[in-house]
C-alpha cells in the first residue's frame, strides 16, 4: 500500500474502516471477558460479626477453627462477604 494513487483512496478507505470496525469489536469482546463479574466485597471484622450477629470473640474462634477463612491486610482482618454467606449451613 505504499505507493497509493488517488483512484485507490476508496478501497484504501474502505479496507481501513473494515479494520477498524474488527479491532473495535475484539476490544469490546476483551473489556466484557475481563471485567470480573461479582467483584470482591470485604467486611471488617465489626461488620461480620454484626451481619451473623455473633460476639467478635466468636467470631475470632471460628476463624481460628477454620469455620470462617480470614484475611490479613496489615494489622486488620477482613472476610469475604461472599465466604461468610456460603458458610451458613441450611437448618432442616
Amino acid at each position: 500500500m505504499s505507493n497509493l494513487k488517488f483512484e485507490d483512496l476508496p478501497k484504501a478507505t474502505e479496507l481501513i474502516l473494515e479494520k477498524l470496525l474488527a479491532i473495535e469489536e475484539e476490544l469490546r469482546n476483551i473489556k466484557e471477558n475481563l471485567q470480573p463479574k461479582d467483584p470482591v466485597e470485604l467486611l471488617t471484622r465489626e461488620e461480620t460479626a454484626e451481619y451473623l450477629k455473633i460476639s467478635l470473640s466468636t467470631l475470632w474462634h471460628w476463624s481460628k477453627k477454620g469455620i470462617l477463612p480470614s484475611y490479613g491486610i496489615g494489622n486488620r482482618v477482613f472476610y469475604k462477604r461472599s465466604e461468610v454467606v456460603s458458610c451458613l449451613i441450611k437448618l432442616k
